[in-house]
């Protein structure tokens, strides 16, 4: 290098070497999943870790920023075993090669099977595995989205037993990686990009079957949250029938294999056929039935009285009305001349005491400062008072009063 540099006549900048390497291991190794024990852990206030992994022959540092981190569901500790995936590359600055670690999981089957426990039993806490938030399947679904690796086992079973039960069926395949780095991070992208492209009727989440840690992406939580806010019905059919994820425990239904959900979510056209064939069949034996039974009623009824001669029951029944509103008119004729005979003796009463006619009598009516004059204990010599005649007014001064 130092001969190829000094012939050239290149000089490079130590920034510009370190950019170099920095570019060749992220082109060349990318994403990798690196097994070690944790040491010189730091949890930096910003919620970041820095640590380093190590095996018996080497050593390399790590860093998981906050928001990775606080995803986790098993705190790192120093002298744990963990895989991490993420990405190698070089810290410039130092001019250091690191993982840039995005996932972690503790090693080991045991380990892997506490981690489960403990992630299962806060979502159950918090409601994800209830049965009354899982939503019904559609009876007829029309489009079917397929979560899943695209070269798998499991895309075949789902397309072939799909297309052999129904083939209008519309299949829609979204392709992710299943295991591995960055496969929790790739399903639950997936199942978000389903909802957001609407006019889907259901979700099939599936995977073949494999080890605890080939399977581990259907047990991150982020899976688990996209899964859970999904507007779409989403069926999870992950490994085999004895598999259990976190994925099966909250989607709405859990199938023991894909082909198993593939024959839960598509009816099969020809039982379809035949059902509408059996109701078809039962729909004419019910409307014959009944169309037999009214023709024999209606034959039955063409010999009646009631339909040979229909105005002998009417006849009877017109007259008994005109009886009625006779009655009903005369009752009404004689309330209304009792109410005529009351009306008449209320007038006279009310005339017999009409203040015009006792004047015309020869009364006077006393008046005084607009008030009635009932009694001379109200007067006093000198008041003036105003008569009242029927025909005219008049006022007077009292001069004496004799009581």
């Amino acid at each position: 290098m130092k001969e190829a540099l000094r012939v050239s006549g290149v000089v490079l900048t130590v920034s510009e070497i370190t950019r170099a390497i920095k570019g060749l291991l992220e082109e060349r190794i990318g994403a990798v999943q690196v097994s070690g024990e944790i040491s010189n852990l730091t949890r930096h206030s910003s919620g970041h870790l820095y640590f380093t992994l190590k095996d018996r022959g080497a050593q390399m540092s790590a860093v998981m920023f906050r928001g990775h981190a606080m995803s986790m569901f098993f705190r790192p500790e120093n002298g744990m075993e963990v895989i991490c995936g993420g990405s190698v590359t070089v810290y410039e600055p130092r001019g250091n090669y690191q993982i840039v670690v995005s996932e972690m999981l503790p090693r080991g089957e045991g380990a892997l099977q506490v981690a489960f426990e403990a992630l299962k039993r806060r979502l159950h806490d918090e409601g994800l595995f209830d049965a009354a938030r899982k939503r019904r399947l559609p009876a007829f679904p029309r489009v079917i989205a397929l979560v899943t690796s695209p070269t798998g086992a499991a895309v075949r079973d789902l397309v072939s037993v799909i297309r052999r039960r129904n083939a209008t069926v519309r299949i829609i395949l979204v392709p992710v990686q299943v295991q591995g780095a960055g496969a929790a991070q790739d399903i639950s992208d997936a199942v978000d990009r389903c909802n957001a492209f609407g006019g889907i009727d259901v979700l099939i989440v599936a995977r073949g079957g494999g080890s605890i840690e080939d399977l581990w992406a259907f047990n991150e939580e982020r899976v688990a949250r996209a899964i859970a806010r999904s507007s779409i019905p989403v069926v999870s059919a992950i490994g085999h029938e004895v598999d259990f994820t976190i994925a099966d425990f909250v989607a709405d239904l859990r199938a023991a294999t894909p082909s198993v959900a593939a024959e839960i979510v598509v009816p099969d056209a020809a039982d379809l056929a035949a059902m509408v064939a059996d109701i078809s069949t039962a729909l004419w034996k019910s409307v014959n039935s009944r169309m037999k039974r009214n023709w024999l009623r209606l034959s039955a009824l063409s010999g009646s009285r009631v339909l040979a001669r229909p105005l002998d029951r009417l006849l009877p029944l017109m007259q008994s009305l005109d009886t009625s509103m006779t009655a009903v008119q005369d009752a009404a004729a004689l309330r209304l001349e009792r109410t005529a005979s009351t009306l008449e003796v209320a007038r006279h009463r009310i005339l017999a005491h009409d203040p015009a006619r006792i004047l015309r009598k020869g009364y006077t009516a006393v008046t005084m400062d607009g008030r009635p004059v009932p009694s001379t204990g109200m007067l006093r010599p000198g008041d003036r008072v105003r008569l009242r005649f029927h025909d005219g007014e008049a006022t007077a001064s009292i001069e004496d009063i004799d009581e």
